[in-house]
């Protein structure tokens, strides 16, 4: 019953996001202000993390490929298929609810905790739509996020077989280019959008529905990051359903 609760809550959220906006110029300050600090801050971490990943990656295919009759090329293949179609989208989602989510939960948070929401709706103000909607616009932005990563990942794959001495240039950018199917690519981006959804809504939710003080801030920003990973797992395997079969 609990559950159903949060969900109802949940969707109320959502539906109040949209209605009774906030002033344009007043919109477009606090949209900036969340691409700034939800995406570009982002851009660090995301670079790191798919540049070595793809590195292990190739890595790791290279040494499982034992036979000689198995083609130098499949380091390529691998390195591409791991990255496009599961650690860019999905798994670099899932450290971005760390990241992302918990800075969401906790902004949110915090102004319930200092009441600074009570005084948004005394002054007639649609909090829901000030707070939820610009992180859901800058959130938006995130398939950009996960392109770079799908780029470094793969180069940082190329990097790793070459001086590794795993793989030739040849034969890794043929790996890259054997069977390649477009629509991998759009089906990456489709659950990058479905996921950025995700990762502005329910750390937003649990942010601003939050009661208690300082401490209680920390704990919902922990069951942010849970639930936002539950929830991007489970429809990672609706979608890949949906999609791919």
């Amino acid at each position: 019953m609990n559950f159903l609760h949060h969900i109802g809550a949940y969707l109320l959220m959502l539906r109040m996001v949209f209605i009774k906006p906030t002033k344009r110029k007043v919109m477009q300050r606090l949209i900036f202000q969340d691409i700034q600090d939800l995406i570009i801050g982002s851009l660090g971490i995301v670079a790191f993390l798919s540049f070595f990943v793809g590195g292990v990656v190739a890595i790791q295919t290279a040494l499982n490929i034992e036979s000689p009759l198995i083609p130098k090329s499949l380091v390529g293949f691998a390195t591409r298929q791991s990255v496009i179609l599961e650690f860019a989208p999905t798994f670099m989602c899932i450290i971005l609810a760390g990241k992302v989510g918990s800075f969401i939960t906790s902004s949110i948070g915090t102004m319930r905790v200092t009441e600074q929401i009570d005084a948004l709706e005394v002054m007639g103000i649609n909090s829901v739509n000030y707070l939820v909607f610009p992180k859901i616009i800058a959130m938006l932005l995130l398939p950009i996020v996960i392109n770079i990563s799908m780029f470094l990942g793969i180069l940082g794959g190329y990097i790793a077989s070459l001086y590794g001495g795993f793989s030739s240039t040849a034969d890794f950018i043929e790996g890259i280019q054997m069977d390649f199917k477009p629509f991998h690519v759009v089906y990456a981006f489709i659950k990058t959008l479905v996921f950025a959804m995700v990762l502005a809504t329910i750390p937003a939710y649990q942010g601003y529905y939050m009661k208690g003080g300082a401490l209680e801030v920390g704990k919902a920003a922990t069951v942010a990051f849970v639930w936002t990973s539950i929830v991007i797992i489970v429809l990672n395997y609706i979608i890949t359903q949906l999609l791919l079969t």
